[in-house]
C-alpha cells in the first residue's frame, strides 16, 4: 500500500488515517470481551472506525488552545465592559470511562486593553474539550488559558454538562446536568462583578 506522510502520521491515497494493526488487533479483542465476534460483516471494518473517531475526538491533544488567543484588537471604539460568548456546545470524553460529555459553556472577561475575535474563544474551549477530561479541570484550563494570554482584568467561565458515565451505566440517571465554574481576577475578588458576570449568563 501507498501512502503519504502528513504531520508525523501516515494517510492512504483516499486520505484517511493508516490504523497500525496492533491498534485494530485492541479494538477486535474489545470487541470479542463483549461478546461479539470481530469477523461478522457489520464490525470487520470497525477497528478502523473507532480508531480514527478516537483520533478525531482526542484532537485536541494535537492543538495548543493559547495560540488562538495570539492575535488580538486593540481599537475598541473605548469599550471596557463585560465580553461574553454564551451557551457554547461542545463534546468531550471523560477519563474514567472514556463516556461522552456533552454540554454548553459560557465564557466571559473584563478586557484591559485588548480583545480577540469570539470565536477564538470556543477554540480554546474546544481545544480543551477534545482531550481526555475531568469536567471540573476543563473549566479551569479554559480560564486559565484566557487569563494568562489575554491578561484581562477578570475571567469567568461556567459549563454545564452531561456525562455519559452517569446516565448510561452506573446509576443511570437521566436529565442530570453537572456545573461547574472558575472565576478570576475581578470576578472573583469584586462581589459585584462576579454578580454581573453570572447574572449575564444566567446563573
Amino acid at each position: 500500500m501507498n501512502y503519504i506522510s502528513h504531520d508525523a502520521r501516515l494517510f492512504d491515497l483516499d486520505g484517511k488515517l493508516v490504523v497500525p494493526e496492533d491498534v485494530q488487533e485492541a479494538v477486535r479483542k474489545l470487541i470479542r470481551w463483549a461478546g461479539e465476534d470481530p469477523q461478522r460483516e457489520g464490525l470487520v471494518d470497525t477497528p478502523k472506525r473507532f480508531a480514527r473517531a478516537w483520533r478525531e475526538y482526542c484532537q485536541g491533544y494535537e492543538d495548543d488552545p493559547g495560540v488562538h488567543l495570539s492575535r488580538t484588537f486593540q481599537e475598541v471604539g473605548g469599550y471596557d465592559e463585560i465580553v461574553l460568548l454564551k451557551d457554547i456546545p461542545f463534546q468531550s470524553h471523560c477519563e474514567h470511562h472514556m463516556a461522552p460529555i456533552t454540554g454548553k459553556a459560557s465564557i466571559a472577561y473584563l478586557p484591559r486593553d485588548r480583545v480577540v475575535g469570539i470565536s477564538k474563544l470556543a477554540r480554546v474551549l474546544q481545544g480543551y474539550a477534545q482531550r481526555l477530561q475531568v469536567q471540573e479541570r476543563l473549566t479551569a484550563e479554559v480560564a486559565q488559558c484566557i487569563w494568562e494570554h489575554l491578561k484581562p482584568h477578570g475571567v469567568a467561565v461556567v459549563i454545564e454538562a452531561r456525562h455519559g458515565c452517569m446516565t448510561g451505566r452506573g446509576v443511570r440517571t437521566p436529565d442530570v446536568n453537572m456545573v461547574t465554574s472558575r472565576v478570576l481576577g475581578s470576578f472573583l475578588d469584586d462581589p459585584a462583578s462576579r454578580k454581573e458576570v453570572l447574572s449575564l449568563m444566567g446563573r
